[in-house]
């Protein structure tokens, strides 16, 4: 039985565990490399200091030993990355086991400076079964499926097959994609409106990523932002939509439109230390006010016990730029979170107003929502309001406030404009069905 690990020293490096790997398949063709990397690390660096860093490290290192065996081959594949190889037939099913074992074990914290550490991870697996794919071959698809993982909003684990070379080649695919949008200009801001549900007036506008692409016309950027955050160029194209919807505001407010606009938030971006710099200069640039700029969140970020996110949330509030929760109720809502977290407003996910008339439940979540946002003195928004029907139960709920495709998809800011001129949807909504403001 092997002691534990008294320091990362003695952990194999990089190269050291590639040679291991290399030796494991002179053996056998037949075993699993997984790459675990240890999400929100650097909190820990950024609040106390790199010796609190690397014991965190050591005890995570020990604690795969402890959970997986001492025999286990395991290596530190970079800062925060560490690679653990299984020796033998191993389906997605059994790794993906394997992954929720590790999950499960490490709920309960870790500490460092007296300071508790919930680690928790994103995972890629690349399974190996032919012996001419070798082993750099190997890892290039582990890194890939661990950047895919990183991606996955519903579940932080990816599994590849040594005989798929899509991930890569798709990967690669997306980069240049992205790099050429960016470059070429391709990528525009939609505007979709948010409306008071009272009087039926425009009353701001979010602002939605679409891509122009050259060849298929205006696209959904799901595969941008899929490309972006795999490659970590999440943060560019988040100074790029910032910079561009601020200038947008700006050009609002010139022809004497003064409404708030809101910006979806990436989750890499509060991790990005230039944001508030990069915020602030924009705000002077564009001499927009603050107030009329709103981040949103998604309840995940928002809700998120990282110290860094914390931190960032507090120096855009200080700016006076409001920050909302968007999707509420589509995750997993922690209420002690959400009593603690000062925001302007939450969104009700659209999944429950698209079923208001059917599903009683769904308007028990809406009330309840509406009386949290009233104990917190902030905004409460409906997302995906479709039909007239919904529209009169929001109002006879009390929801003031909310967007959909019964007023406008998401248009050009030159259609936009035209919207904020007509002022409201009182004409839209007469054709649709008799309808009363309250």
């Amino acid at each position: 039985m092997t002691s534990k690990h008294q320091s990362l020293s003695t952990l194999p490096n990089r190269y050291h565990f590639i040679d291991m790997i290399d030796s494991i398949a002179d053996e056998t063709p037949h075993f699993s490399l997984m790459l675990i990397d240890v999400m929100r690390f650097s909190d820990v660096s950024s609040a106390f200091d790199y010796q609190a860093g690397d014991d965190i490290l050591l005890q995570i290192a020990n604690r795969v030993h402890t959970i997986f065996g001492s025999r286990l081959t395991l290596g530190r594949i970079s800062g925060d990355i560490f690679g653990l190889v299984f020796v033998g037939k191993y389906t997605e099913s059994e790794m993906h086991s394997k992954f929720q074992h590790l999950i499960e074990h490490f709920k309960t914290p870790l500490y460092t400076n007296e300071t508790a550490f919930i680690a928790d991870f994103n995972v890629g697996v690349a399974s190996h079964s032919q012996k001419t794919v070798s082993v750099t071959r190997l890892i290039s698809l582990a890194e890939a499926a661990l950047k895919q993982a990183k991606n996955n909003k519903h579940q932080n684990f990816s599994y590849v097959k040594d005989n798929e070379d899509s991930v890569t080649g798709r990967g690669l695919a997306l980069k240049a994609d992205l790099s050429r949008a960016m470059e070429k200009d391709e990528l525009e801001l939609y505007f979709q409106p948010k409306v008071n549900l009272s009087n039926l007036t425009i009353t701001g506008a979010e602002c939605l990523l679409r891509w122009n692409h050259p060849l298929d016309g205006v696209l959904f950027p799901g595969t941008l932002i899929e490309a972006a955050e795999s490659y970590n160029m999440m943060n560019e194209l988040g100074h790029w939509t910032i910079s561009h919807a601020l200038r947008r505001l700006s050009e609002l407010n010139q022809l004497g439109i003064n409404m708030p606009i809101s910006i979806n938030l990436s989750p890499s971006q509060l991790y990005d230390t230039t944001l508030i710099e990069h915020l602030s200069h924009l705000i002077e640039q564009f001499q927009v006010q603050a107030n009329m700029i709103e981040l949103e969140l998604t309840e995940d970020v928002a809700l998120s016990n990282s110290l860094m996110v914390k931190r960032q949330l507090d120096e855009i509030r200080a700016m006076g730029v409001k920050i909302s929760m968007d999707d509420f109720g589509k995750g997993y809502s922690n209420l002690s979170f959400i009593r603690d977290l000062e925001l302007t407003s939450i969104k009700i996910d659209k999944t429950f107003v698209m079923e208001l008339e059917d599903n009683p439940v769904n308007l028990a979540i809406v009330q309840a929502t509406k009386l949290i946002c009233e104990a917190k003195q902030c905004d409460v928004v409906a997302e995906g309001i479709e039909t007239v029907l919904q529209l009169k139960i929001l109002n006879e709920a009390g929801i003031k406030s909310g967007q959909g495709f019964l007023f406008s998809p998401a248009v050009c800011f030159n259609e936009f404009i035209s919207l904020c001129a007509e002022g409201d949807f009182h004409n839209l909504l007469a054709h649709k069905a008799q309808f009363k403001v309250s």
